[in-house]
């Protein structure tokens, strides 16, 4: 408890540090070292408030924030088959932005994507200021020197793996003292890839070991390695080449380190004080008081879950389950409880009513929402992985566990199935599995066979709004099967648009009012404000 509260007072504190910029091509700050060189003369125990300020951009970047369309974990989520926000009686309508997102019809303006690019540049240009400051000795960091720079330039790589997952196409700036009026140049997608993977390989051996307290929230060897098999699962996407024998060696270092344990309760991945989870590989601490964002509480639930949480805030009630995703669960999956769903009851044990469309009707949250462009105020599933401690303010106390350890598992066992050993992989599955399935332990048990059949998703249109009803189904998706394990283990997490481009179901198969609407939309356009102001950059096929 007191490591996490101390990491965020000296983040909170170091902020006035930041300057963001607005853009990568705005990468300048006169001001950079006034305050610091002159008043900070650091020691190993302010090693954590030097490198706050980058890490901080992370904060912004996951969860809707200072950018209020920057949310990569909606921005993952809200486009794919599990996640929709459709319109709602009280509104979601925000131009069509939520309705783009979900039926592939984003253009070139679109906030999501612009918001996304400018926060996760501003951790580029907040981590190249804060190397240029420690390089150049505006910051006289004497111990361990090598070793924070090594910490730091894995963390910009963090930043350049979303922009290389969302954009591909983007210039890879390492530089702060630029010259006035500089405007970068575009690199490949392949480049971007390799620059990753380079900068994590070649900062390995400086990274510490340690997982406690004091590494709490940073980059370690362990958070350095999640990520270096992040970009080897998706190479086959980023550049075309498959590294699956790598992709294994980087999972097995985690692995091997004995660092990490699965915790026997799932849930307590998620609780509101989740700092001492021994799953997290990598955190981002958010605090109601000292690191705010919006989480699912207040962008998910509707306005009559405040009574069931005692919330100092009521919510707005948006996003839901894609009921097609829901009803591709076992009934006895504990998983299926990441969903708050069904009657609902105030603190006091009230049943609650409806309020907007169905005033007086008993308060349900029902698996079923007629279409993307109306719902009613019980329509979906709504978001609960997140623990909703009662008394909740706007802003949560959870820790978002941006890499954890049944991720890294589940890489593992995914590039196992795809190189040919199934069997070795349905071994690991089935140990993901094993603490879902308590009652019955028989069901958590999966087969190398059972991984290779196809997804029992139910795919096609089922909008009864619109009149769209298809069936597509979902047993030609190869590997179908782990597919559907990895949507049942990492809903709400950021996922799923990344699982379905690899699995080939991202602009190929319907759901609720979605259809596919060009193999393009495996990459985001990059957006239009960039490339007036930086005629380097060329847009993305397609756009």
């Amino acid at each position: 408890m007191e490591s996490k509260y101390k990491i965020h007072t000296k983040i909170v504190i170091l902020t006035v540090l930041v300057f963001f910029s607005g853009a990568c091509t705005k990468l300048e700050d006169k001001n950079y070292s006034e305050l610091v060189a002159k008043q900070f003369n650091p020691t190993q125990d302010d090693i954590s408030s030097l490198v706050g300020p980058a890490y901080v951009s992370w904060q912004w970047l996951w969860e809707t924030g200072m950018e209020w369309y920057s949310g990569l974990r909606y921005t993952q989520e809200i486009c794919g088959d599990e996640l929709v926000i459709p319109r709602r009686p009280n509104g979601w309508v925000d131009g069509g932005i939520y309705r783009n997102m979900f039926m592939h019809d984003w253009t070139v303006f679109e906030p999501y994507s612009g918001g996304n690019w400018i926060t996760a540049y501003k951790g580029v240009t907040n981590t190249n200021r804060i190397l240029y400051q420690i390089e150049s000795g505006a910051i006289p960091v004497k111990e361990n020197k090598e070793n924070l720079i090594a910490e730091l330039k894995v963390l910009r790589t963090s930043f350049y793996w979303v922009l290389c997952d969302l954009f591909g196409n983007v210039p890879v700036v390492t530089q702060f003292d630029v010259a006035e009026g500089y405007l970068p140049k575009q690199n490949t997608r392949k480049e971007v890839n390799d620059f990753i993977i380079s900068e994590i390989t070649k900062s390995l051996p400086l990274l510490s070991e340690e997982v406690n307290a004091s590494t709490y929230g940073r980059f370690t060897k362990w958070g350095a390695y999640t990520l270096l098999a992040k970009m080897y699962l998706n190479a086959e996407v980023y550049t075309g080449i498959p590294e699956w024998d790598k992709c294994i060696a980087a999972c097995d270092a985690v692995i091997n380190s004995g660092k990490y344990i699965l915790e026997p309760i799932r849930k307590d991945v998620f609780k509101a004080k989740n700092e001492n989870s021994k799953e997290t590989v990598f955190a981002i601490p958010y605090d109601e008081k000292y690191a705010q964002s919006w989480g699912a509480a207040m962008n998910s639930l509707q306005p009559q879950s405040q009574e069931v949480y005692n919330m100092q805030g009521t919510p707005w009630g948006g996003s839901c389950a894609v009921p097609q995703f829901i009803d591709s669960y076992d009934p006895e999956d504990l998983r299926l409880k990441d969903w708050v769903q069904g009657p609902q009851y105030s603190s006091s044990g009230e049943r609650l009513v409806g309020a907007m469309d169905l005033p007086g009707v008993p308060f349900s949250y029902l698996n079923e929402v007629p279409s993307i462009d109306f719902s009613t105020e019980m329509s979906g599933y709504r978001e609960g992985k997140q623990e909703y401690e009662m008394g909740l303010q706007s802003f949560m106390n959870n820790d978002a566990a941006l890499l954890r350890y049944a991720d890294v598992l589940m890489m593992k066992a995914e590039a196992l199935l795809r190189s040919g050993h199934a069997d070795e992989a349905a071994i690991i599955v089935s140990q993901v599995r094993e603490r879902s399935f308590p009652g019955n332990p028989e069901k958590a048990v999966v087969t190398g066979s059972d991984l290779q059949k196809g997804s029992g998703y139910k795919y096609g249109l089922k909008d009864s709004v619109n009149g769209w009803n298809t069936n597509e189904g979902g047993t030609d998706i190869k590997y179908g099967r782990f597919l559907d394990e990895l949507g049942w283990e990492f809903s709400q997490e950021g996922h799923r648009r990344q699982d379905l481009i690899r699995f080939g179901v991202f602009t190929t198969k319907s759901w609720l009012s979605h259809s596919p609407n060009g193999n393009h939309r495996t990459m985001f356009a990059i957006p239009q404000d960039e490339i007036n102001r930086n005629p380097n950059l060329s847009q993305n096929p397609g756009y």
